[in-house]
């Protein structure tokens, strides 16, 4: 190789180094579906990444867990209670021996149930007919009267030993037939008092995981949830819970920030911490209207601006006295956010050394503005919102995801359907607002709505409850996330 070839060889291979270096790192893929949660420590020489979620109650979390759990009672048929000999024996076979006492139990569950005879091991028998079909668990008795086994139809579906843990079954019911059941008491303590509830709810996440095998990263193995430990989260105002993101830390609901959640902990290296300030019942132009917002004239009356009460008023008429202003909400949202984040070695000791940084924020609200004033003003108070809040957590470029309100489906219409438009209208790429080109994205929701037939309640203002519904928003605003993130 002559001496000039060997020069360009030289550049070149500096030049490829050197792109090496500035040449953006290959994005990093988000996949279909999630993996379970790997059990691999985060990074601990760069700040944790705090994402601040806000909203009214839907940001709160209303998709339900499972069914609410209710007292048995008129589900049984003819129980009858026999008292052996002795303490309880796993070696005996009570089916086989002689009661010493009987007793027709004119009472079960319910509030007051017919008391036991005492004076040995109970067994209770007869039958169990469900009024509508589904696979249901149980829990039998109350306090120590817990410790006992049930069985359905030959099929053990509940057992608590002294010193454990209870272990339930699923049991299937077909609606008008009766099911022999027995329960056997295993301590001196039995009474006619337990609970049911119905695994297989359209909607219920414990349906949407164990029945209909969706979002599968969510349980282990052994059909536990599963527990990210590189993702913390910490509620505000409501749904106040603290610690690592699993299903079931805020009650039996979730919210959008269990699937977000998993996607950022996916998404990072780093530790993720969730801060949520969110509140039922709440609207943009008026509980939670953000610093500087002025008053406007609407079809005759005069609305608030930031600081005002009441809400709205007709001009030289006296004004309705409240005990709230307008922006009352957003002011306590950032104070709650501020007392974490100014306490985070508190809230957070694991990380005190590591610091944090807000790597974005996450709004999911509007149904209480749909109203046609502030319905009219929902783009306007959502840039200002976008901009104090980004002023208030010192985040200038910090990302900025909407999602849209998704009430109704695509049949929404009037006044929410003005907010619906104002949250699009406010993304990055539509061009309204170019400088959230970039940095501001909104994403559809109303493609998630489920009808209530398919949803453990009607609540529509609740998105009928629907866990599906709350997950799938959660992606999309995780997803949203990442794509502003990678710089797409």
């Amino acid at each position: 190789m002559t001496p000039r070839n060997q020069i360009k060889t030289a550049l070149l291979l500096a030049t490829m180094v050197m792109m090496l270096f500035v040449l953006p790192a290959a994005a990093k893929k988000i996949p279909a579906q999630l993996p379970d949660p790997d059990t691999k420590p985060p990074v601990t020489n760069k700040p944790v990444k705090v994402y601040i979620l806000s909203g009214q109650s839907n940001m709160v979390g209303m998709g339900d867990i499972r069914g609410g759990s209710s007292r048995w009672g008129n589900q049984f048929l003819d129980p009858v209670v026999s008292i052996y000999p002795g303490e309880y024996s796993p070696m005996a076979d009570y089916d086989k021996m002689t009661p010493i006492k009987t007793k027709k139990l004119e009472a079960f569950g319910g509030v007051k149930p017919t008391p036991f005879p005492e004076g040995g091991t109970a067994v209770v028998r007869g039958f169990i007919k469900m009024k509508t079909a589904g696979v249901y668990k149980f829990n039998a008795g109350y306090g120590n009267s817990t410790y006992n086994i049930m069985e359905v139809d030959g099929a053990e579906v509940y057992r608590k030993e002294p010193g454990k843990e209870a272990i339930h079954t699923a049991s299937k019911f077909t609606a008008g037939k009766k099911y022999p059941f027995k329960i056997t008491f295993l301590t001196k303590h039995a009474g006619g008092l337990g609970w049911l509830w119905r695994t297989d709810i359209p909607g219920l996440l414990t349906t949407l995981v164990h029945k209909d095998k969706k979002f599968p990263h969510l349980i282990d193995d052994e059909g536990n949830w599963t527990v990210r430990n590189d993702v913390m989260y910490k509620g505000v105002i409501s749904a106040t819970a603290k610690g690592p993101l699993t299903v079931g830390l805020q009650g039996n609901t979730i919210g959008p920030e269990m699937q977000f959640g998993h996607i950022m902990g996916y998404y990072h290296d780093e530790p993720v911490i969730i801060v949520k300030a969110s509140q039922g019942n709440r609207s943009l132009g008026w509980d939670i209207l953000p610093p500087g917002s002025e008053r406007f004239t609407f079809d005759g009356r005069t609305y608030a601006g930031y600081k005002d009460t009441p809400s709205s008023w007709i001009e030289g008429e006296p004004k309705k006295k409240v005990n709230w202003y307008a922006g009352k909400q957003y002011d306590d949202f950032v104070k709650g956010i501020h007392d974490v984040l100014d306490n985070f070695d508190t809230h957070f000791p694991q990380y005190k050394d590591q610091g944090y940084e807000i790597a974005g924020f996450v709004w999911w609200q509007g149904h209480k503005d749909g109203n046609p004033a502030h319905a009219s003003r929902y783009d306007l108070n959502l840039v200002s919102l976008i901009k104090a809040f980004r002023a208030e957590f010192k985040a200038p470029k910090a990302p900025f995801i909407i999602g849209t309100i998704g009430f109704g489906g695509w049949k929404m219409a009037g006044p929410h359907l003005t907010v619906a438009n104002a949250q699009l209208a406010v993304s990055g790429e539509k061009g309204k607002y170019p400088e959230f080109a970039g940095n501001v994205l909104t994403v559809e929701t109303r493609d998630f709505w489920k009808e209530a037939e398919e949803s453990p309640r009607n609540q529509g203002y609740h998105y009928n409850r629907n866990a599906e519904t709350y997950m799938l928003v959660g992606d999309a605003l995780g997803r949203g996330m990442v794509e502003l993130l990678e710089g797409k």
